[in-house]
């Protein structure tokens, strides 16, 4: 068998197989939440890319059913032998209610962004007005197919229209609320907006993040929110200090190596 550095397969691979090897009766909505998943990540990232932090990050923004769906793929790629170690117990997704309570009141609430992460969010923004027409679109010709029954692509084109609108509606009150924060702040302790690199003690491999808002949050491109566990315990810390974060699987240790200013 190859070894763990030897595979180079991404996600969309992996999720291929991985459907591919369940009952019929259970693929389609496992279809759903894991491609939700891997797109999310990036569709051609590296499977064995993939860390606690980001699947952690993840669990925060979906529901106890799409967990349980999500936790059997990432079992499955470990099994294979595509990751070290199972990343399921990192997924813990908060109650449906709450989740949808906490996304309607964070979006009246004021964000504090990043002066790239403001810029990025309006991008994100132009980009999805953009889609509008396209998806519209989708819709029309899909609802061409007069069996409604089981119109999967209107189903898909609809949901996908839901998502479109509540994510341009969220984005907008950000941005009109949004306070910019100022990186030119001198000081020695980690603070919104800062780039904290950090050593992992366990793996001795250095790690580096931006500490974000939560609405600025993407783990795929190193934003971590000041919300996650890593970032609670990294706010106002000072370079040299040790933090750990615990985790379902065990307590992580890491090492400020460095800060520099967002």
């Amino acid at each position: 068998m190859e070894s763990i550095s030897d595979y180079k397969s991404t996600l969309v691979e992996v999720t291929a197989d991985f459907l591919l090897a369940l009952p019929p009766q259970d693929r389609a909505k496992t279809q759903t939440e894991v491609y939700k998943f891997i797109r999310w990540f990036g569709l051609h990232r590296k499977v064995n890319e993939l860390s606690p932090v980001d699947v952690a990050s993840y669990g925060e923004q979906i529901t106890p059913s799409a967990a349980k769906l999500l936790k059997r793929f990432l079992a499955y790629v470990c099994k294979k032998g595509f990751i070290r170690a199972n990343l399921s117990p990192h997924l813990r997704a908060k109650r449906a209610s709450s989740h949808i309570t906490a996304s309607r009141r964070s979006s009246q609430v004021q964000a504090t962004l990043s002066a790239q992460g403001y810029a990025e969010l309006k991008l994100e923004l132009a980009n999805l007005k953009s889609q509008r027409s396209s998806v519209v679109e989708d819709m029309r010709r899909a609802a061409a197919d007069k069996d409604f029954r089981e119109n999967a692509p209107l189903q898909a084109a609809r949901e996908q229209k839901s998502h479109l609108e509540g994510r341009i509606e969220e984005l907008e009150t950000t941005l009109k609320l949004a306070k910019i924060v100022d990186g030119n702040q001198g000081t020695l302790r980690i603070k919104l907006g800062d780039i904290i690199v950090l050593s992992d003690l366990s793996s001795r491999t250095e790690l580096s993040y931006a500490l974000v808002d939560p609405r600025e949050a993407n783990p795929t491109k190193g934003k971590i929110s000041v919300a996650s566990p890593l970032g609670k315990v990294l706010l106002d810390k000072e370079k040299g200090q040790t933090v750990e974060v615990a985790a379902p699987a065990g307590i992580f240790s890491y090492r400020i190596e460095d800060i520099h200013q967002g």
